[in-house]
């Protein structure tokens, strides 16, 4: 599938780093470096426009790398581009450690899955099918 995009940064295209990847890296498009304190968030931008297909809708994920070493994590994820979305591609990024964080022009922030999705329609019923799990909530799956 090939999808439009404009790249207002300096930086080159998201690409898939290897033949498995479900995920392409986002680079902060930043004049200046951001600092952030510990549970400090900012929006920060990345200078990509897209342009989806209807059914499709383009995932904002964390990367783990920077997670788990740095504490910096997506808030609102997975964040959701529509596929009528045509904005600048923006990351809400929290610091979730406890100490100060600084994101460096072109650091890579985030990821971005592209995914098909469904619509639905809903059928208002009185009563739904019995399932081996029921009404089992939070942890109910490891009986």
């Amino acid at each position: 599938m090939t999808v439009k995009i404009i790249n207002q940064s300096p930086y080159p295209l998201p690409q898939y780093e290897t033949l498995g990847s479900a995920g392409m890296d986002l680079r902060a498009h930043l004049a200046v470096s951001v600092t952030l304190e510990p549970l400090e968030r900012t929006v920060v931008p990345t200078g990509l426009f897209i342009e989806l297909p209807t059914g499709f809708e383009a995932q904002i994920r964390p990367r783990s790398g920077i997670a788990a070493k740095r504490g910096l994590t997506m808030l609102n994820s997975p964040g959701t581009i529509d596929s009528d979305y045509r904005g600048e591609i923006k990351c809400i990024v929290v610091n979730l450690s406890n100490q100060a964080q600084t994101i460096e022009p072109g650091e890579r922030i985030a990821q971005m899955v592209v995914a098909r999705h469904e619509r639905v329609e809903w059928q208002a019923v009185e009563q739904l099918l019995d399932s081996d799990r029921g009404t089992g909530g939070f942890g109910s799956t490891g009986k």
